[in-house]
């Protein structure tokens, strides 16, 4: 079967591996169909420059959102034909790394825990239904914030999270849906989704802008989804006192491996609470996303909108690229191969 790996710093290969094999009553095998590539997907693997023991990473990595259609399934609930989303399996030191058991979903063929997938309809294509996984993380998150409806928002990050967070707390009912970032076409993109005011801070003082929209107040929600030492900081500024910070962005270490730092002086001034969201690690991976999937089947929102790049599997290496230097507008790209 097709799979592929980061071979080295900012390289792809594509191969062909030998097809997993289900090893118990729990797993299924899965032909998938529909992937797309995440920010932490960049930050995490394909954007840092490893020292070279760390490659050729595993088979499958670095992906984990993807839909495919179940094969060779023993289980009813879970039988074949059955599309779903699938998310791969933790790695673990005494298991074999094949994708999705062990490995990332970059593979034409990967091993699916009963556990770990989430059913979505028979109508549609496979991937009007993969960017559901991280909205689903997202709508986790915001059940985290206690009541949007009436609330101030401010949500520092417009990527496919960011959006997701602006176009949920829209759909929620809060008040001010205020969108923060650096690139135009991405706040044209939240005005679109739902955002009641925008804000360009690399144009606007971001501080004065703010207190305008709110009539001279803060937010009384702010949202880190950039993933950045310095949006993490400006939310802790940023907010209302006695406010909430809600923390979705993973913040990177720099060069030397040294964390970020935090200047916790706003914390003491404005007195928030700090909302630490993190589905994967809720003790149900799986909840969430399958309440994504009823909202968009009812209609509520469609993910599928954020998608502006749909290129075929074997186009992974200039995907990765476009969505790490932000090319021709990207906002969210979808490979898919029948």
């Amino acid at each position: 079967m097709k799979a592929a790996r980061i071979l080295a710093p900012k390289q792809f290969e594509i191969s062909e591996i030998d097809m997993p094999i289900p090893s118990n009553e729990h797993e299924s095998l899965v032909k998938l169909e529909s992937w797309s590539i995440c920010g932490s997907d960049i930050r995490d693997a394909y954007g840092p420059l490893f020292s070279e023991e760390n490659y050729p990473m595993r088979w499958g990595s670095h992906c984990h959102e993807a839909v495919g259609t179940i094969l060779n399934s023993n289980s009813t609930e879970f039988p074949n034909g059955q599309r779903v989303i699938v998310l791969p399996s933790p790695f673990a030191d005494n298991s074999e790394a094949v994708p999705g058991r062990g490995g990332g979903l970059l593979a034409e063929y990967v091993i699916g825990n009963h556990s770990r997938m989430i059913k979505i309809p028979d109508h549609g294509n496979s991937e009007d239904w993969v960017l559901c996984q991280p909205s689903g993380t997202v709508l986790y998150a915001c059940q985290l914030m206690g009541t949007i409806l009436g609330k101030n928002i401010m949500i520092l990050g417009q990527g496919a999270i960011g959006l997701s967070f602006t176009a949920i707390c829209s759909r929620a009912g809060a008040r001010k849906v205020v969108a923060v970032d650096s690139l135009d076409y991405r706040l044209d993109k939240a005005k679109e989704l739902g955002a009641t005011d925008v804000i360009n801070y690399q144009k606007e003082n971001l501080e004065e802008s703010i207190k305008d929209i709110n009539g001279g107040e803060f937010p009384d929600i702010t949202v880190e989804a950039a993933g950045d030492n310095e949006a993490f900081n400006t939310s802790l500024k940023v907010v209302k006192p006695l406010g909430k910070i809600l923390i979705f962005g993973k913040l990177p270490k720099d060069s030397k491996g040294t964390l970020a730092t935090i200047e916790t002086e706003h914390l003491l001034l404005h007195g928030a609470t700090i909302i630490n969201s993190s589905a994967v690690n809720s003790g149900d991976p799986t909840g969430h996303i399958e309440r994504m999937v009823e909202l968009k089947n009812r209609g509520w929102w469609d993910p599928s909108t954020m998608i502006t790049h749909s290129m075929e599997f074997d186009d992974l290496q200039k995907a990765y690229d476009m969505y790490e230097n932000r090319e021709d507008n990207i906002i969210k790209v979808v490979l898919k191969q029948d």
